[in-house]
């Protein structure tokens, strides 16, 4: 892989109760760090309710965009868990249950447990690759560059580590963080002159307010790290006539 190539991905959250407020969403935010971590660029995260239209919609858009589409929720024992329905009509293929999914559940419940409504999980896109669950049994699966994760975070964490080792990564980011005691609207200038001298570096601030008072810190992300390194050198040389400026330790990035 070059140095220009990169590796994308969006993220589908899936779920009423997570729009509704009942359930607060901790899925988006680990799933980022982790493919972040990978060298996989997060484009997107996009949250949808339990609808076959807009779920079928959002899977299309989404895979068409980014070389991965990695979703959440929606694949449990219950009616409106209809994630694996949606994938199988947004593929055009039949779903029905699957042996080898089947034998993981029953791996977990004895037979008198295992319900019509347990059965459901293990119901599968035809041509799809189970990911295991080491948690509660019940797989997600692979099609095509979609990922079909559960929405409960200690399963998702777990199924994540069984989908990282089948994706291609990329490189991963170098990090800068400038840490500053100026106002966010005093360093916008600097930061905007600095930004047109280096296109290829993404430059972000982010006010803050303590017991101190008001600041912003910067924060410089690129995959090339002497273009970064060069972008926040100038961005601390920009801002020290205003107050303090000071790059954070690397593992503070």
């Amino acid at each position: 892989m070059s140095a220009a190539e990169t590796v994308s991905a969006g993220i589908l959250v899936i779920g009423d109760e997570i729009l509704s407020g009942r359930t607060k969403d901790k899925n988006i935010g680990y799933i980022a760090e982790y493919l972040t971590n990978l060298g996989i660029e997060v484009a997107e995260a996009r949250v949808v309710p339990d609808d076959e239209t807009r779920i079928v919609a959002a899977l299309d858009e989404m895979r068409e965009a980014y070389d991965y589409v990695l979703t959440t929720g929606g694949i449990g024992p219950t009616h409106d868990d209809i994630t694996a329905d949606c994938v199988a009509k947004a593929f055009g293929v039949v779903i029905s249950e699957n042996d080898e999914a089947l034998a993981m559940l029953t791996s977990r419940f004895p037979s008198r447990e295992l319900t019509e409504a347990r059965r459901r999980m293990a119901r599968i896109p035809h041509g799809a690759r189970l990911i295991e669950n080491p948690v509660s049994k019940a797989p997600g699966f692979e099609i095509g560059n979609v990922f079909v994760m559960a929405g409960v975070p200690a399963i998702m964490q777990a199924m994540l580590d069984n989908v990282a080792k089948r994706l291609r990564t990329g490189i991963r980011l170098h990090v800068v963080n400038i840490e500053t005691r100026i106002r966010e609207g005093d360093v916008a200038g600097p930061l905007r002159a600095v930004q047109e001298a280096f296109a290829d570096v993404a430059i972000g601030s982010y006010p803050y307010y303590s017991d101190s008072g008001f600041g912003a810190n910067v924060v410089c992300r690129g995959r090339e790290p002497a273009r970064v390194e060069a972008a926040a050198e100038a961005i601390v040389a920009a801002l020290s006539a205003l107050g303090e400026v000071r790059l954070a330790p690397p593992d503070a990035a």
